[in-house]
């Protein structure tokens, strides 16, 4: 018996339905895959005391950035002592604090310390500081193209507290790397200048984060910057607001709810700065953790104050 029309209808409309269904559902595990992998390359930028020690020593370079005292004091073992940011920079056109970016020295700097790009850089630094500088060598490091660079969650604190043994006195001596001027390829996305930030400040498309204290957003000048205030539209959030007492970053939904309230939209591209682009490396290390495309701009206020072409504001 043949089926009548308006079965054949029904049939085609399940076949439709079913079909439809399907392609949703795929579209839905594509999404969530695609978020899934958003969130464990947010995630990757920092490191638990349980993911370091799971990880192979040959493959791993450990640095404490505090000081050489604190490090002799006490240190996880086998870390590397890189206690200075300042090591990596140069004065350019009078203004202090500039990445130097000659892939012959940054090469030669990293060999002797045993750092190349097939090893997981694990960085920690001291939550009281004020310039807290491990966020400075995290973005040093991305600026250098290494796409393997985390930033230890509690630092030393934490791993004691998790039962980590600790190490005093000087570094062990280290087996230099092989790595070349030819492996460093500096990344253009992850820094800004006074040129660039200047010719995006009408775009509407770029959020600048002033990293300072309120006083110094508001025209102190405690560290020898030519002009005081802050860049035009500069929105003010001290880094420390990014951060717990205890240094470890705020969870996502907190720092999301910071940030709206401020206006900044995950859309919009983040320029952070402070004085030398030191205190600024730790806002940047935040925005990458929560997946913000972000640049930090390391002239900051020593650079864009000395040039009086360019515009400043004052609260």
């Amino acid at each position: 018996m043949n089926d009548d029309i308006t079965n054949v209808d029904r049939d085609l409309s399940r076949k439709i339905k079913g079909f439809v269904a399907a392609c949703f559902a795929l579209i839905i595990l594509a999404v969530s895959g695609t978020a899934a992998h958003s969130d464990s390359s947010q995630n990757s930028v920092s490191i638990s005391v349980e993911q370091l020690r799971s990880l192979a020593k040959e493959k791993t370079v450990l640095i404490d950035t505090r000081s050489k005292w604190k490090y002799f004091l006490g240190h996880i073992p086998g870390a590397l002592n890189l206690p200075d940011w300042r090591d990596f920079t140069q004065k350019v056109n009078g203004v202090s604090g500039m990445l130097i970016e000659d892939k012959e020295f940054v090469a030669d700097q990293l060999r002797a310390l045993g750092i190349d790009k097939e090893k997981t850089i694990v960085l920690y630094g001291d939550p009281a500081d004020k310039w807290r500088t491990d966020g400075r060598f995290f973005w040093m490091f991305e600026r250098f193209g290494f796409t393997s660079a985390t930033v230890l969650t509690g630092g030393l604190e934490t791993w004691k507290e998790k039962g980590g043994d600790v190490e005093r006195g000087k570094p062990d001596s280290v087996t230099p790397s092989a790595i070349t001027a030819a492996e460093i390829q500096l990344n253009p996305q992850v820094t800004a200048d006074s040129t660039w930030i200047h010719r995006q400040l009408q775009s509407g498309h770029i959020a600048i984060i002033d990293n300072r204290t309120k006083k110094e957003y508001d025209g102190a000048t405690p560290y020898g910057s030519m002009r005081g205030g802050h860049i035009p539209k500069a929105i003010h959030i001290p880094w420390e607001e990014f951060f717990t007492d205890a240094g470890v970053l705020k969870e996502k939904k907190t720092l999301l709810t910071m940030l709206q309230a401020k206006g900044i939209a995950p859309e919009k591209e983040v320029v952070v700065y402070c004085t030398g682009g030191v205190r600024s490396g730790m806002a940047y290390f935040a925005f990458r953790s929560l997946g913000f495309k972000v640049r930090n701009y390391d002239g900051s206020w020593w650079d864009w104050s000395k040039n009086p072409e360019l515009p400043v504001e004052l609260s």
